[in-house]
């Protein structure tokens, strides 16, 4: 007998976050899947979203979750790519597929987005959702759903930065900021599974003994030491030649000093806030090169997948219930994580 009602975990308003019953989606439309949602991963999407930083009109309620991982369960009529049972990670961006950007596989610079899951229109928190075939990738086998969880946003985001844009190669060195955290993590053992030294940036001595077992070459606890500075001795004065930039104000201009000349800074965000200083001068004279970074393109996460079953996993934090999503984003916003939080369903 077809299931009728579903749970889904609903944002009613700005940080009014409820676990709610209400009616299963229809069947999936011609070139669309049912996915029977096993996991979500959190991320610090879901800590704007819950504040209400969309950056656009949304409408409540808005089921939460940007990444997700779970098996099909249906497919539309016109659907070739997967099949019922098939394991799968949706790509939350609703890109349209038809504009230059999206032909050329750059899907995150689509020019007809209609929002990203979870923070836009409603998300993967919920245990059957419908979403676009074409907009699935499919979990290799002998890659935990767990870890699968972990691809969408994470991943994702780390391969675009590392690789499209930061050009990552063997042997550079790298320095990761906030290698407790989730797409931290992810960055060293990427980086070190292709050769790079790696130096990370930790607020305590707990998370520099786990950043060190991962695989960190130098790790700095920038609670107590200049990071630029340390950064400066260790490389003979040299630099790193990329930065992978996250948290914002509080270490732009000392990652702007990390950098040899021609370093790469690829930044994806702005935890610690949004507005810093750029010498001009300093930019120019020592050839930098800055990029900006947000989501990442479909093959993207295909290659997320390909590390993790070549071994490269994530490191998880805590695996939490669906009740305790809330407890889960509100370590987040405290960064008292090293890795990443899911959500089994």
């Amino acid at each position: 007998m077809p299931q009728t009602t579903i749970r889904a975990l609903q944002l009613l308003a700005d940080r009014q976050l409820e676990l709610v019953e209400r009616p299963a989606p229809p069947p999936p439309a011609d070139h669309e899947v049912q996915i029977r949602i096993r996991a979500v991963g959190l991320n610090h999407i879901d800590v704007w979203g819950l504040r209400g930083m969309a950056f656009a009109k949304r409408l409540y309620p808005l089921t939460v979750g940007a990444e997700a991982a779970g098996e099909i369960v249906a497919v539309g009529a016109a659907v070739t790519n997967v099949k019922p049972g098939d394991r799968v990670v949706p790509f939350s961006a609703l890109t349209c597929g038809t504009c230059r950007t999206c032909l050329r596989g750059q899907d995150n610079l689509c020019e007809n987005v209609a929002g990203v899951r979870g923070f836009h229109v409603s998300g993967f928190t919920e245990d059957l959702t419908n979403h676009p075939a074409r907009l699935v990738v499919k979990i290799p086998d002998g890659v935990d759903m767990l870890d699968a969880a972990c691809v969408a946003v994470a991943y994702g985001t780390v391969e675009h930065m590392l690789f499209d844009n930061a050009r990552l190669e063997p042997g550079e060195w790298v320095l990761v900021h906030a290698g407790g955290s989730g797409i931290g993590s992810i960055a060293i053992r990427i980086a070190k599974s292709i050769g790079c030294t790696v130096i990370t940036t930790v607020g305590s001595a707990e998370k520099a003994e786990k950043a060190r077992a991962l695989g960190a070459d130098h790790v700095i606890n920038y609670r107590e030491d200049r990071f630029e500075g340390v950064v400066r001795k260790i490389t003979g004065k040299k630099g790193v030649d990329v930065v992978f930039e996250h948290t914002g104000a509080d270490t732009w201009n000392g990652s702007l000093l990390s950098m040899k000349r021609g370093g790469r800074l690829v930044t994806c965000g702005a935890t610690s806030g949004p507005s810093a200083t750029l010498n001009l001068m300093q930019l120019f004279q020592q050839q930098y090169r800055i990029i900006g970074s947000f989501g990442a393109p479909l093959s993207a996460l295909a290659r997320g997948l390909d590390r993790i079953a070549a071994g490269v996993r994530p490191v998880i934090d805590t695996v939490y219930g669906l009740d305790d999503f809330r407890a889960g984003v509100e370590r987040l916003e405290r960064r008292d994580v090293f890795g990443k939080i899911l959500v089994e369903l």
